[in-house]
């Protein structure tokens, strides 16, 4: 299973921030489970916006030059108050270091509920890499992917590039 959480990317500045919105439906499949009497966004998943907004900030910072981006490293989260369905998060993401030689990103982030109360806060580093060193198909599946993400910053910026 997949998880695209983001759903609209607001503003951005190249290089320096991202703010996005996550609205909570009570349809989403995990909320079933997570906790069928008091549904709530899990704690992983309102985190997971918050690097999914990072990883478009580099995205659009180096037009596009990581196919793949993953979290490498994760400090100083917390957590606030819940995120229940019918509600959206603010999610803000700024891009405080870039070592080019290692292809790495370190990034604040917080989201906030709302009612302007905080969900979650972290500092965390993610790395951008190619698969076209990693077999014979790997240029073209960078291709795809690049292409992916493209179309859906469209979708998510609300532009057509």
């Amino acid at each position: 299973m997949r998880f695209h959480l983001i759903d609209r990317i607001d503003r951005w500045e190249s290089g320096k921030s991202l703010a996005a919105t996550k609205y909570l439906a009570l349809g989403e499949e995990y909320l079933a489970d997570h906790f069928p009497q008091f549904p709530v966004m899990p704690g992983v998943l309102m985190l997971q916006a918050c690097v999914e907004a990072a990883a478009w900030l580099w995205r659009a910072t180096t037009d596009f030059a990581h196919p793949v981006i993953v979290l490498r490293e994760l400090k100083n989260a917390k957590y606030g108050t819940f995120m229940q369905p019918g509600h959206w998060m603010n999610v803000t993401v700024d891009l405080t270091k870039v070592d080019v030689a290692t292809s790495v990103a370190t990034f604040k982030a917080e989201g906030v509920n709302d009612a302007n109360e905080s969900t979650v806060k972290a500092n965390f580093v993610l790395h951008g890499y190619s698969l076209a060193g990693r077999g014979s198909t790997g240029a073209a599946t960078d291709a795809k992917l690049i292409e992916h993400w493209k179309t859906r910053w469209a979708l998510l910026t609300g532009s057509l590039r």
